[in-house]
C-alpha cells in the first residue's frame, strides 16, 4: 500500500533538489558566463537607437552579440555548431562533467517526487540512494567548475576579453550571473546530500510508523 507521507524535512528536500537541478540546467544553457569589455557600436545613428556601450557574453557554447546595421537588439545563439568547434578544450572537458552533474541532479529531481509516496526500492532508502547520488553530481560539477577558467587563454576569450586574458585570469572580462549560479547550485546540491539524510529520519520517524498502524494513508507531519 502506498503512504504519502509529507514532513518539513522531506519536502524541503524535494523542493530543493528541484530547484537545485533547474539552476544548472539553466547556467549551463546561459551565454552569460564571460561579460566581454564594453565596446561602443559606432555604427548605430538615429533617435531612438542605443548608440552607447554594450557587453558581449559569452557562455560554454553560446554568446550575445549586438548585430545589425542600426544596433537593434541582441541575438544571441551557439558559437560552435558542433562540439568539436567548442572553445577550448578544456571548456568541452568542463561541459562533459556539468552535463554530466546536471543529468544526475536532473533524475534525483524526478526521483525526489516519487519519495513522497515510496520511500525505499528493494529494501533501500530512496533518499539514501538519492544522497549519494547527489553527493556524486556535485563533485562533477565542482570539477566542471574548475576546469572552466583553465580555458579563459582560448582565441575566443581573447576575442571578448583581450590580449591579456590567460587562464584562471579573464582580464577585461568580467564573470557573469550564470557561473555564480552554477556555483551556488552546486553548493546547494551538497546541502541537498546532507537534507537527504534528515528526509530519511524524518520519514521514518515513531510518529510516522504510528501514523501508518493507525491505516492512515496521508501522512503530514511538522
Amino acid at each position: 500500500m502506498c503512504h504519502v507521507i509529507v514532513t518539513c524535512r522531506s519536502m524541503l528536500w524535494t523542493l530543493l533538489s528541484i530547484v537545485v537541478a533547474f539552476t544548472e540546467l539553466i547556467a549551463f544553457m546561459s551565454p552569460d558566463w564571460l561579460l566581454g569589455f564594453p565596446r561602443s557600436d559606432s555604427s548605430v545613428t538615429g533617435a531612438g537607437v542605443d548608440s552607447g556601450e554594450y557587453r558581449p557574453s559569452l557562455g560554454l557554447y553560446s554568446r550575445c552579440l549586438r548585430v545589425g546595421n542600426r544596433g537593434v537588439g541582441v541575438s544571441c545563439g551557439p558559437y560552435a555548431g558542433t562540439f568539436g568547434e567548442v572553445a577550448s578544450g578544456f571548456w568541452k572537458a568542463a561541459m562533459l562533467f556539468l552535463a554530466a552533474g546536471t543529468l544526475v541532479l536532473g533524475c534525483v529531481a524526478c526521483i525526489s517526487i516519487f519519495t513522497l509516496c515510496f520511500q525505499s526500492i528493494l529494501k533501500k532508502s530512496l533518499f539514501n540512494i538519492c544522497g549519494l547520488l547527489q553527493a556524486i553530481g556535485g563533485l562533477l560539477l565542482m570539477v566542471g567548475l574548475m576546469l572552466y577558467p583553465a580555458g579563459w587563454g582560448s582565441e575566443k576569450v581573447i576575442s571578448y576579453c583581450g590580449p591579456d586574458a590567460s587562464p584562471f585570469r579573464p582580464a577585461l572580462c568580467s564573470l557573469g550571473w550564470a557561473f555564480y549560479a552554477a556555483i551556488g547550485g552546486t553548493l546547494a546540491t551538497f546541502l541537498c546530500a546532507v537534507l537527504s539524510a534528515q528526509a530519511e529520519i524524518a520519514t521514518s520517524s515513531d510518529k510516522v510508523q504510528e501514523e501508518i498502524e493507525e491505516g492512515k494513508s496521508l501522512i503530514c507531519l511538522l
